[in-house]
């Protein structure tokens, strides 16, 4: 009895000094990347998400202390609060917490943010950071932690205050002026006010008429093209019909010209750098027709995190935020010994391209680039969706390009010339392809002259005159005017996708094929603020704050002083602007038809997708209706109604019968009125690069791309 006693106390004693051993926590913004980090740290660690901020300036007023140095007054986030005690009941429960939110000024914020309502010491050395998701970065991230960089979310904080100084001042007064839910900032301004500086140059643009004459060469069996290009080796300009007249006139079509010059010569074309926040969006939308905010979208899965079946996911490229074009000696060896590899020593560049930083720009991370460059985009391919897969294959085709050595291309120009008139013709051809085997270019054609040499003739075959006139400047696209907004100094890489989605969102510009069109309401808003904050909408002045803003983070200014140096004479114009502008009434245009509900007449009002008919009784009667556009085309399934064009919930186009419901047909493309002469089905206009085709939605049948 008693050793059993003896046995039951000891037992009960060991259960009792087992101590529980407390995990370390991680916070990260993302879950998916919390998921991928978590796998990489292992159990002694638990990795928890915020979700973006958790502190912020409040919505329903200024929630800036313009009295007291600018002071923010944040406030939890509605809808955070779960999550807030969350993280307090896991930090109190922790053995050490670190914050390894993103590694710029608003992850550096969202870091501080935390660490306050944590309440945790700034001199804490908790703060980690690392460019890229995969399991060494982040290892050798969490050796070397670091206390939180205040220059950082002193910049982060200005940029923030900044603009809730400008869109809570100028907003109100745009609502009692023009009408309700309307926003002004620093950098939506400065992008609307360019849209529309553009639009007024198309409108007052005057073309100017030009002729070129194109012709046609031969020598002995070769053929070749030339075009004019002036009298007695000097340039001309045929400016009308006339001057065409008096150069054919000077040509005897019954004698050969003369090749007076013949230049060879070797070009060379430089790879481009890697890519930046800036160039990405650019070049997804020039080539994969991507707007900005799913090409960020997109990139920000690429770099958190994808299972790619290797016991834990990964994160395919680095940080995608950045205006540096630096590049890690570690993926630079890489990178050329897979190019030794896999195309061969003559393809490695030993000095790879150094890219121009843009004005302003911080160098504070690398380039956006793989992870690793031996996860080829055909290696990665069966794990990511159609997006990610056109997204990655460009960013590595671009890193791995800029590693390589030029293009080298043999050129041939040459002079023609009879009765001292002048032709020339241009030809190339690829010596070498050099980072071309990667990264195609649009221009990668050839154009093969026949083997000419000095005091050779050529007979003209035949001439081509044309009248052009000069084009007014385009408009916009998203990268056309991101491109702008950079080479401005105005705005930075978190900064594009957003203010391209506010001004679209409240209905100040619509995009239409691809390119920014000012609207009505866009105009007024954009005169009443260059009118009365002619530095809001002045790329420069803008492009200076950014800079200012710039100094804060790295300790060189002040972000009170910053803050005050702009609002002082900023709040004189607020206080002017109120008293000057007058109201404008937004009158509502008749729509031509009554309400089918009450019989009150409608009229087109302005939505988040642009115009729709409403009935003019509103509130009492509530009906609405959305403005179709008649193509003029008969229903091919109930050949009663036309076929009408129609925007569905998340605007895009679509065509649908007139006698809807009655009739349901439908289609993304536009019929066009005439049958497949295969199978008798209707044919329908469809978008292709390069402009529209007429195809058969049944079959195979297709005809020429329509240019």
């Amino acid at each position: 009895m008693a050793t059993k006693s003896t046995t039951k106390k000891t037992t009960t004693k060991k259960t009792s000094s087992r101590a529980k051993t407390k995990k370390n926590l991680v916070i990260v913004e993302s879950p998916s990347k919390a998921k991928t980090i978590g796998r990489y740290l292992g159990r002694n660690y638990k990795v928890v998400a915020s979700v973006g901020h958790v502190r912020d300036l409040p919505k329903s007023r200024m929630g800036v202390d313009v009295e007291n140095n600018y002071q923010p007054d944040y406030i939890s986030i509605r809808g955070k609060g779960d999550v807030i005690k969350e993280l307090r009941r896991d930090a109190k429960a922790a053995k050490a917490v670190y914050l390894a939110s993103d590694p710029d000024r608003e992850g550096e914020a969202i870091a501080w943010h935390i660490s306050n309502i944590l309440k945790l010491t700034d001199d804490q050395i908790n703060r980690v950071t690392f460019h890229e998701i995969t399991k060494d970065a982040v290892k050798n991230a969490f050796k070397e932690p670091r206390t939180i960089n205040t220059d950082l979310v002193d910049a982060q904080q200005a940029r923030r205050v900044l603009d809730r100084l400008v869109g809570y001042s100028i907003s109100p007064i745009l609502w009692k002026k023009v009408k309700k839910g309307l926003s002004a900032g620093r950098v939506q301004s400065v992008a609307l006010n360019l849209i529309i500086q553009r639009e007024n140059e198309i409108k007052n643009f005057v073309p100017e008429e030009y002729w070129t004459i194109d012709a046609e060469f031969q020598h002995g069996k070769d053929k070749f093209a030339a075009s004019f290009y002036g009298e007695n080796g000097k340039k001309a300009k045929l400016s009308n019909n006339d001057d065409v007249q008096k150069i054919l006139s000077k040509i005897d079509k019954k004698k050969d010209f003369t090749i007076t010059k013949v230049t060879r010569s070797e070009r060379r074309r430089q790879p481009q750098p890697p890519y930046t926040t800036s160039t990405m969006q650019q070049d997804a939308n020039r080539r994969l027709n991507f707007r900005t905010r799913k090409t960020m979208m997109a990139a920000q899965m690429l770099y958190e995190g994808i299972d790619i079946k290797q016991g834990a996911p990964v994160g395919l490229i680095t940080y995608m935020r950045t205006d540096s074009t630096r590049i890690a000696s570690v993926a630079k060896h890489e990178a050329s010994q897979f190019i030794h590899e896999n195309y061969g020593e003559e393809y490695a560049a030993i000095k790879p391209v150094k890219g121009k930083l843009p004005e302003g720009a911080q160098d504070a991370h690398e380039a956006i680039r793989p992870t690793s460059v031996q996860r080829t985009p055909a290696a990665m391919k069966p794990y990511l969706s159609n997006d990610q897969y056109k997204l990655y294959s460009l960013i590595w085709s671009r890193f791995v390009a800029s590693q390589m050595t030029a293009e080298v291309i043999d050129t041939m120009n040459v002079n023609l010339q009879q009765n001292g008139v002048d032709f020339r013709a241009n030809g190339s051809k690829v010596k070498f392809p050099g980072f071309t085997k990667v990264y195609k270019r649009g221009d990668d054609k050839d154009n093969i002259l026949p083997e000419l040499n000095e005091g050779d003739m050529a007979t003209l075959v035949s001439d081509d005159p044309a009248q052009h006139f000069t084009q007014p400047p385009a408009r916009y696209t998203e990268a056309a005017l991101i491109k702008t907004l950079e080479s401005n100094g105005v705005g930075r890489p978190s900064t594009y996708a957003p203010t391209l989605d506010t001004i679209q969102r409240r209905y100040y510009v619509k995009l239409v094929s691809r390119h920014f069109e000012p609207t009505e309401l866009g105009e007024i808003v954009n005169q009443i603020i260059e009118k009365q904050f002619p530095d809001i909408v002045n790329a420069k002045f803008t492009a200076e704050i950014e800079g200012e803003l710039d100094q804060v983070e790295v300790g060189k200014q002040n972000w009170v002083k910053v803050v005050d140096n702009f609002y002082k004479p900023f709040s004189k114009e607020v206080q002017t602007a109120e008293e000057q502008v007058a109201k404008i009434e937004m009158k509502d245009e008749l729509a031509g038809e009554n309400c089918e509900i009450c019989g009150a007449p409608m009229v087109v009002k302005m939505g988040r997708y642009g115009k729709f008919h409403a009935c003019s009784r509103f509130p009492n009667c509530r009906n609405t209706k959305a403005i179709v556009k008649d193509t003029g085309v008969t229903c091919p399934v109930c050949k009663e109604g036309t076929v009408v064009e129609r925007k569905s919930k998340k605007n895009r186009t679509f065509y649908g019968c007139s006698r809807y419901p009655d009739c349901e047909f439908v289609s993304w493309d536009r019929p066009i009125g005439r049958d497949c002469p295969k199978d008798g089905h209707y044919l329908v206009e469809k978008k292709v690069k390069g402009g529209k085709q007429v195809i058969c939605p049944n079959g195979d049948y297709k005809e020429d791309v329509q240019k």
